[in-house]
């Protein structure tokens, strides 16, 4: 199935990184200038502090123990930041007058994303005995695997790769299928095939995807996720299977209780879009959903996505962390869902590869125990949310969905469930605001 594709972004070189890659562990390779003229050429939202720390004291500055003040963290808790497309510190000179210091990421122009292989302009040709010889090349590659990166991690297969194969075709060649598979080179009549990108583009795509375990959907740019298609990049988490669960959690309530339908929204860490779009869809026009993330990727892919699905008078997505963007609203929200970093950092080294090297950090890491983030949301919601309201996380399962769960229960929420994935693990979260 096309939606067992998975993730990936290029860790080589710190300037070829993706915008939002996440946390700055390589940071201690550039030599920054006094006047931090260098830190506005990092990619926007490279993430965590820490290792910035002492190229900072190394300038002539000391930190005074209030960074990022507006997320209530002191220098004990920098290493716990996630930033996305700014870092605010604020620091105390020990050789220069600096009080606040502003870096911002990158430019601050909007970001175009990225198209996905299968809405490129057919603008490349070949012949079907080319095609083939690729096809045969990649199949080769991918039957080399055998159960490698099975054993390894968990990773794909042969077998996958080689579906893998015909889904990439599938994308970059106009017409193909099972019968352009058999066709040979004899029968072809020397046909010519139109394609979305040129055979030399889908060597070194395919290479990259086994070599370097890239993970297919960024290979091709999309995922199928349920019944709709996504746009992903470097820098945006690609939505799982089994968050299609929150869209359902959300659907039952509104086919319930006709209230949630026509109420506000809010979605919160959207990535992509998939939970905004899936509950847009569901809202039909008569409610309305603010989408929000603190990555600049996500927000413009985001945007991308649910103007490619028609919901843009429906779907407001808006750049900012967590309920920073909904100050507008706050207390009036009829419903909010988050599928927040919900994994431990001890665990991040051990993810498969195409997760741990290459998603984003700030997207996978929810701290220590994995709670940070969902901690923060749940405090958050009491305040956000009119009495009444309804909340539905997704959870890392088992011991933190009920941590979760008796959390909401102790603080202004009802009629608290876990609810189980497709597996049998209890994943979701769903309570009402008191």
């Amino acid at each position: 199935m096309k939606s067992l594709r998975q993730l990936d972004a290029h860790f080589n070189e710190l300037h070829r990184l993706p915008l939002s890659i996440g946390r700055l562990a390589n940071l201690e390779v550039l030599n920054l200038s006094s006047n931090f003229s260098d830190l506005t050429e990092l990619p926007q939202t490279i993430g965590r502090l820490k290792p910035i720390l002492a190229t900072i004291k190394s300038l002539g500055y000391s930190t005074d123990g209030s960074c990022c003040p507006r997320y209530g963290y002191t220098s004990s808790t920098i290493s716990k930041m996630m930033l996305r497309s700014w870092a605010m510190i604020r620091l105390a000179p020990t050789t220069t007058t600096v009080t606040n210091l502003c870096v911002r990421f990158g430019a601050s122009s909007p970001r175009k994303p990225r198209v996905p292989l299968f809405l490129r302009p057919l603008v490349y040709t070949t012949t079907i005995p080319d095609l083939q010889k690729w096809r045969s090349w990649a199949r080769n590659l991918a039957l080399s695997v055998g159960s490698k990166f099975v054993e390894l991690d968990n990773g794909p297969d042969s077998r996958t790769l080689c579906r893998e194969v015909e889904w990439l075709l599938e994308d970059a060649v106009e017409g193909y299928d099972a019968r352009l598979r058999q066709t040979t080179a004899t029968d072809s009549g020397g046909t010519c095939l139109r394609l979305r990108a040129d055979l030399g583009e889908l060597y070194c795509l395919w290479k990259e995807r086994v070599e370097q375990r890239r993970p297919f959907q960024y290979v091709v740019g999309c995922e199928h996720w349920g019944d709709i298609v996504l746009s992903v990049e470097e820098g945006v988490l690609i939505p799982r299977p089994e968050t299609v669960q929150v869209v359902e959690l959300v659907d039952q309530l509104c086919s319930a209780d006709q209230r949630f339908r026509e109420g506000l929204w809010a979605d919160l860490g959207t990535g992509s879009g998939a939970i905004a779009i899936g509950i847009g869809r569901i809202l039909k026009g008569r409610g309305r959903l603010v989408a929000v993330d603190l990555s600049d990727v996500a927000v413009a892919v985001a945007s991308y996505n649910v103007e490619r699905h028609g919901l843009q008078d429906i779907v407001d997505v808006r750049h900012g962390s967590w309920f920073e963007p909904l100050e507008d609203v706050q207390g009036e929200l009829d419903g909010l869902v988050s599928n927040p970093p919900y994994i431990p950092s001890d665990q991040i080294s051990g993810l498969q590869a195409e997760v741990g090297r290459h998603e984003p950090l700030s997207a996978l890491d929810g701290g220590q125990n994995g709670i940070d983030d969902l901690l923060c949301i749940c405090r958050g919601s009491v305040t956000a949310l009119r009495p009444g309201g309804f909340v539905a996380f997704e959870t890392n399962g088992g011991e933190q969905a009920d941590f979760v769960a008796n959390f909401l229960g102790r603080n202004s929420f009802c009629n608290v469930k876990v609810v189980t994935d497709f597996a049998g693990i209890p994943r979701f979260v769903t309570g009402f605001r008191s």
